[in-house]
């Protein structure tokens, strides 16, 4: 078993070294002050990704990518030596900051975490990176020590665009890759793209560029960042910046959009500490809409769910027994509802704890989920008292209905052992209201109480 587990995980790390290599290769193309020093550094946020998603025992494979980048673009074995620790210590220690202080993988879910992310996998990892690397380039000679600010400085807001842009997008869809968009969901979506697209192009592409070179446009496309973080999610935004990060990079690096200067490294410097930003502000965002609709639902869930149960409440409960009221005014049939009473709960909090009470309860509320339909409705209705309408039902089946669950509370060989008393009630035979029905039901379960002395049975 532990052979497999291995190959699988140097697998995993081969496709993470030559990742790392290929994003490399890549975004040196676009180095323009040394052929080591690019503005634009993906590998950072895949280095980072790695490390929080799969572990810190994965860091040969980054030091093994950079180190291939490195020895086959400029400089020696002792540069590229160096170089490729920086990197790893920067991808090592940003990982550990972000696993140890900002919620691993779940980073993204909350403000605060996403600050704790900028901090240390933005900019201070990212700054060990810089000065490992450009220290070993000046060093060795191949790179002048009058420029060791610029370098520094280069590299530096390289990696942290690289980590602010490109980590959220890797580990927010590793960790939730499926699509579980509705029709109306895909066709927005579609409808986001196109036109996240279309405005990237007019701004930083050839569209229309005569008429707006160099105009401060950039604004046109927070609101699609904004569409996608209130509409869909951290994980779609997510999405959406690293799409508009290749749109701009590339119009830039041709001569297109407001970020265009004399010099193409200080084009592309500031383009990537404007989309760095923009970034942390809208995964902010994102995250908390996200929070506020999970509060929502959560509100929700408890408006009408018992919190120790998991049960519909006593509100739902009265909103059922109105529906099958109306139900039963279209289609004639009648329906039953079966009260429930845990016999000697108090006595077994007082032998036992409360919190063995309280487990009690879910095990009522247990074996009511086992013995019901899913058109059924099992609620709690008081303290101890369990209720369960049944649609469509008579009192005859009702009291199988019971009986079963009687059945199931004498099979249960956990301590304390439980038994409940139940009463019956059918609409409309027994009641032609809310209130009427349920007195009845009530009225027949204190009888079968009264009746046996050992608390257990079927009215």
């Amino acid at each position: 078993m532990s052979r497999p587990r291995e190959w699988q995980a140097f697998v995993k790390g081969l496709a993470v070294c030559a990742a790392y290599a290929l994003a490399a290769k890549l975004s040196l193309r676009l180095a323009s002050v040394h052929p080591s020093v690019s503005p634009v550094w993906p590998p950072t946020g895949i280095a980072v990704a790695t490390l929080v998603a799969m572990g810190l025992r994965f860091w040969p494979s980054i030091f093994a990518g950079a180190f291939l980048v490195n020895i086959t673009t400029a400089g020696s074995v002792l540069t590229s030596l160096g170089i490729a620790t920086g990197n790893t210590l920067e991808a090592v220690l940003g990982a550990f900051l972000v696993i140890r202080f900002a919620n691993g993988h779940n980073v993204f879910e909350k403000s605060w975490d996403i600050l704790r992310f900028a901090l240390y996998a933005g900019i201070l990892s990212t700054a060990v990176a810089a000065t490992f690397g450009v220290t070993s380039l000046a060093l060795s000679g191949i790179a002048s020590w009058n420029q060791y600010g610029l370098l520094w400085r280069t590299w530096w807001l390289g990696d942290a665009a690289g980590a602010f842009i490109f980590t959220p997008f890797l580990l927010l869809w590793t960790s939730q890759p499926r699509l579980n968009w509705s029709a109306q969901q895909l066709i927005e979506a579609s409808v986001l793209l196109f036109s996240t697209l279309l405005t990237a192009g007019i701004v930083f592409g050839p569209i229309f560029h005569a008429q707006i070179r160099n105009d401060p446009w950039t604004f046109l496309l927070m609101p699609f960042l904004v569409w996608a973080a209130f509409r869909f999610g951290p994980r779609e935004a997510s999405a959406i910046i690293c799409l508009l990060c290749m749109v701009e990079v590339v119009g830039t690096e041709h001569g297109y959009g407001p970020f265009v200067r004399v010099s193409a490294n200080d084009s592309l410097l500031l383009l990537q500490s404007f989309i760095s930003v923009k970034a942390l502000v809208i995964l902010i965002f994102a995250a908390e809409i996200s929070e506020r609709r999970r509060q929502e639902e959560q509100a929700r869930v408890l408006a009408v769910r018992d919190p120790l149960t998991g049960l519909a409440n006593y509100r739902l409960l009265i909103d059922r027994l109105g529906s099958e009221i109306k139900r039963y005014g279209r289609d004639g049939h009648p329906f039953s509802i079966v009260l429930l009473d845990l016999d000697g709960l108090k006595k077994i909090n007082d032998a036992h704890g409360h919190v063995v009470g309280s487990l009690a309860l879910c095990r009522m509320a247990e074996v009511l989920h086992l013995s019901c339909r899913a058109i059924d409705t099992p609620a709690r209705y008081g303290g101890d008292e369990f209720a369960l309408v049944l649609p469509g039902t008579s009192a005859d089946a009702a009291r199988r209905v019971a009986q079963r669950i009687s059945q199931r509370l004498r099979e249960d060989v956990e301590v304390p052992r439980l038994s409940a008393s139940i009463g019956i009630a059918e609409y409309p035979r027994d009641g032609l209201t809310i209130e009427h029905i349920l007195s009845a039901a009530d009225r027949a379960l204190y009888e079968e109480k009264h009746r046996r002395p050992d608390r257990s049975g079927v009215a």
